[in-house]
């Protein structure tokens, strides 16, 4: 045998044997999930209607639901979940979030981009990610991350590194010079590195050229700003501020590419317009009316409200206003009383609406009671975070339902969370890919993936 056979052959006979001692372990440790899994609760919100079904028996295999019965039902061999009086309902989904930025309290967010590396973001976003996870939220979109600091982070997740959610990842959002994201706006001097914020781009061949880039770097989803923002320095919420050229380049381009676009508008204008152009999702809305409510109603255009940034901003705004900038405080005081009577309009016109916080601090659910208060119904604010969510991000039928082929993505809350949505800041268990990470309310601690690569923890339940 050549030297080089004979050499490749030790190695592949190497990783067999390391292969079988890290199962070996595995099994012994009782970590390797069986083959099937029979989980009982006694309520479930399939993520299909708005209401709840009776008891009900859901079995998986490996990673995917395989069956959903009704009923407490035996199934022969299969590892028992009992999780007694709760509600089982699908994986959360979160269509606006940024989980390469943790809360920096204090920190001026342009002083953080100086002072803070991205290895020390990094850190803090692994604490995120997790602590999504441990909130029910099994999927999340990240449309605005700098540094690829998300898509690191989601590369990382999927190889089993770090626990987190599924993540949909857009990078820098694309933003025309002094739009929302453009980092240089009333601080920054010009020698600034762009990544900072968002990728600057002016005119249609520009973006058309950075949405093809941010393809190629890895992007699974294109954040545009046609408007101006609230957080940001200089600009205004309700311009325009990028023309329908760019904005026709950058949803053509991304479809054509096979990748939907989220739109950061505010004003009416940007909304009516990039709604006509084709967007899939408009991010916050403040300014929409009914004549923007029928344009998306009639393009099928998603609305993703963000309320909780919002609610929480302005909490800032009064108690610390000395951790935003002037402008911000000012902005969020006018934003704050449109948001809600926004949201209660599209809701009431039919618009589409899929769930978003826009935010960091680990209180994503409370985001269902704001929707609730601004209108909402209890079932239909829980089909934002799931049914809605999912078609949003192009995944129905893997996530936000509970039904046969479904990722075995799942949690449970205690009660009934259609007569009281405050149920759903309390997850009690929490399921992803068939690994179980919260239980009784406490997240699970998981065993080394580097030693045992095929854990799946389930049988600790």
């Amino acid at each position: 045998m050549p030297p080089k056979h004979f050499a490749l052959c030790a190695f592949c006979a190497t990783l067999l044997a390391l292969s079988a001692v890290c199962n070996g372990r595995a099994q012994a440790a009782g970590l390797v999930a069986p083959s099937v899994v029979a989980i009982h609760a006694a309520h479930l919100f399939d993520g299909d209607t708005a209401s709840l079904a009776g008891p009900v028996t859901v079995t998986i295999t490996g990673d995917r639901i395989t069956a959903v019965t009704p009923g407490t039902v035996s199934i022969p061999g299969a590892q028992i979940v009992d999780l007694g009086a709760a509600t089982l309902m699908p994986g959360l989904i979160d269509c606006h979030q940024h989980v390469d930025a943790p809360p920096h309290y204090g920190i001026n967010p342009f002083q953080k981009e100086l002072t803070i590396s991205p290895a020390e973001t990094m850190g803090g976003a692994v604490g995120f990610a997790r602590r999504l996870l441990d909130e029910g939220f099994t999927t999340v979109r990240s449309v605005g991350s700098s540094n690829e600091l998300d898509l690191a982070l989601a590369r990382d997740i999927d190889r089993g590194w770090i626990p987190g959610p599924h993540m949909i990842i857009s990078l820098e959002p694309i933003s025309s010079t002094g739009g929302h994201s453009d980092p240089r706006n009333g601080i920054m001097p010009d020698w600034t590195n762009a990544t900072l914020g968002g990728s600057v781009a002016d005119g249609p061949v520009e973006v058309m050229k950075e949405v093809r880039a941010h393809r190629r770097r890895g992007a699974t989803v294109i954040k545009i700003m046609p408007s101006g923002g609230v957080l940001s320095i200089g600009d205004d919420p309700q311009a325009k501020t990028m023309t329908d050229e760019e904005i026709k380049a950058a949803i053509d381009t991304a479809h054509s590419l096979g990748l939907k676009v989220a739109a950061h508008a505010h004003g009416k204008k940007a909304i009516d317009a990039t709604v006509r152009l084709g967007v899939d999702s408009i991010e916050h809305g403040t300014y929409a009316d009914s004549e923007s409510f029928a344009l998306m109603k009639q393009h099928g255009t998603f609305l993703v409200p963000t309320l909780l940034v919002v609610d929480q901003i302005t909490g800032i705004a009064i108690k610390h206003p000395e951790e935003l900038s002037p402008s911000a405080v000012e902005k969020i005081h006018v934003v704050s009383p449109l948001i809600q009577g926004m949201l209660g309009g599209a809701y009431k016109a039919g618009v589409k609406i899929a769930f978003g916080t826009d935010t960091s601090d680990g209180m994503d659910a409370h985001e269902f009671g704001l929707l609730v208060k601004a209108g909402m119904a209890p079932g239909d604010a829980l089909l934002a975070s799931t049914h809605n969510g999912a078609a949003l991000l192009g995944v129905s039928g893997k996530a936000g339902c509970v039904k046969v082929g479904c990722n075995a993505d799942m949690i449970a809350v205690k009660g009934d969370p259609i007569a009281d949505i405050s149920t759903m800041e309390h997850v009690q268990w929490v399921m992803k890919g068939g690994v179980v990470y919260v239980r009784d309310g406490a997240p699970v601690g998981l065993p080394d993936v580097f030693e045992t690569p095929t854990v799946h923890p389930i049988a600790e339940y």
